[in-house]
């Protein structure tokens, strides 16, 4: 390896639903976090990681940021501080279609200015803003926050990869000179157990929409990889009989919907079939069991 080789880590901070597992997975090429249109649908640290001749960068997804209100947002907020701690350099992801608001200030208050890790502007989805006035008045917003301290920035849209290889080598920048930590085919640190677990919270969130928001958990009870198929056995927790009802749908149709589009998908990534098994328990107030929500930020 020559001496030039330049390897770090480098942490995605943001509001909730800003973009940041779509940017993972679009620097990456490839699916490793969930993604959706609902907000804080990151509940762990997600690595993915990146490898070129020149470097490899381990980016760490961390959980949309807000302030904790149970056990739940509790861990996610100690994910995030735990994301910060021994980062080359921190990417600050925010909406540049809109000017920073409390969220944002939250942030940059309670972690960002904590912090001696060197930070990046990243304002994303410009593919959705053409008024270039309001755009800069939008950054202007966000660059304010820092004051006295020049933070520098960068647009990008995750969506459509614009800008993408700019921000690979203005983070080449920040990464000291190093090997590599993990192999080069490697892309992500997930578990098979976790990325299935992820899989059909996903599949639950777009299937039924709004209604069953962040009021579910996935628990992988069994999995077993044989040499044709590997067997998965997940449990599906809810708070209430009615959300219950709405998971498990009209004579078992949404339940089988759900299980239907999470095999395929599995299959797809993990290229072997796929045996999926999934029941649904109600356990109020799920959020707050410790136990629970250590098997969720643990990989279940």
């Amino acid at each position: 390896m020559e001496n030039s080789f330049k390897s770090g880590f480098v942490t995605i901070i943001s509001r909730p639903n800003v973009g940041k597992s779509t940017l993972l997975n679009s620097v990456l090429g490839q699916k490793v976090a969930i993604t959706s249109p609902v907000a804080q649908t990151t509940r762990k640290q997600i690595k993915g990681i990146y490898t070129d001749d020149n470097m490899q960068i381990v980016f760490v997804d961390t959980p949309g940021v807000h302030k904790p209100l149970n056990e739940l947002g509790k861990n996610l907020s100690a994910e995030t501080y735990n994301a910060l701690e021994g980062a080359n350099l921190i990417l600050f992801l925010v909406d540049a279609t809109e000017p920073a608001g409390g969220g944002d200030k939250w942030i940059v208050e309670n972690y960002l200015k904590k912090t001696d890790v060197p930070i990046i502007l990243v304002l994303n989805k410009v593919d959705l803003i053409k008024n270039l006035e309001k755009r800069e008045v939008n950054t202007f917003s966000y660059k304010k926050l820092f004051e006295p301290k020049n933070v520098p920035s960068i647009y990008v849209s995750a969506k459509t990869k614009r800008n993408l290889d700019d921000l690979i080598a203005k983070i080449e920048d920040y990464l000291p000179l190093g090997e590599k930590y993990y192999d080069e085919d490697e892309v992500t640190d997930q578990t098979l157990r976790t990325i299935a677990a992820e899989t059909i919270r996903e599949k639950i969130i777009f299937n039924t929409n709004d209604e069953i928001p962040h009021q579910c958990a996935v628990l992988i009870e069994k999995y077993e990889e044989k040499e044709n198929i590997d067997v998965i056995s997940a449990k599906i927790i809810v708070s209430t009989t009615g959300q219950k009802g709405i998971i498990i749908g009209k004579n078992g149709t949404m339940l089988k919907k759900i299980g239907t589009s999470a095999r395929l998908e599995l299959e797809k990534n993990f290229e072997k079939k796929i045996f999926l098994e999934l029941f649904v328990s109600v356990q109020k107030n799920w959020q707050k069991d410790e136990k629970i929500v250590k098997r969720i930020q643990n990989g279940l």
